[in-house]
């Protein structure tokens, strides 16, 4: 029961503050928030999100962008460049743009603002829970960018199941404050 509870309230994540999307035609930026890989190498939370991301980009549009976010939290290295060398090996060969300097998820979004300024849909993947906190960030710093959001491909029925009983848990209790502000 708890495992249909947890899919449930990561799908409602997934669908909420979110914007109008596509505003006219240009870039697609994905910004992938990292999540504290030790050491040289990316865990498997950073693994699942980059994989997020690479399905999150929109084929329609026509330039696309990933944007990864994540400074040296846990480890020497920023998490924005473990998650670059994922992509990589995943067989990613588009532009990259990357933030290797946050700690926090409101910095994620701070440092990534003049990377998407250009971009004329966002798309924001984390975990469905954590991607909604982000989205409501950048609400609060750039409304005028977080009109351009849209949905991620973070959301999957049946995928990390593992994982979403907790990460719904941590989600819910870190967006209580967030209800009324942002969108």
């Amino acid at each position: 029961m708890s495992a249909v509870w947890a899919e449930l309230v990561h799908w409602r994540a997934s669908r909420r503050r979110l914007g109008q999307g596509r505003v006219g035609d240009g870039t697609d930026a994905v910004v992938v928030l990292g999540y504290r890989s030790r050491g040289n190498r990316v865990n498997a939370v950073n693994r699942y999100r980059v994989r997020a991301g690479l399905r999150s980009l929109d084929p329609a549009a026509g330039r696309s962008v990933l944007v990864l976010c994540g400074g040296p939290t846990a480890g020497d290295v920023p998490e924005a460049d473990l998650l670059e060398r994922h992509a990589r090996r995943l067989g990613y060969t588009g532009a990259v743009r990357l933030d290797r300097t946050s700690r926090t998820t409101w910095e994620n979004i701070e440092n990534a603002i003049p990377l998407i300024e250009d971009a004329h849909s966002i798309a924001i993947v984390s975990s469905s829970l954590h991607a909604e906190k982000a989205r409501a960030y950048l609400w609060r710093q750039r409304p005028d960018l977080a009109d351009r959001l849209r949905r991620g491909a973070d959301h999957r029925f049946g995928e990390v199941t593992w994982a979403k009983p907790a990460a719904a848990v941590l989600g819910l209790w870190n967006l209580r404050g967030l209800s009324t502000a942002g969108r």
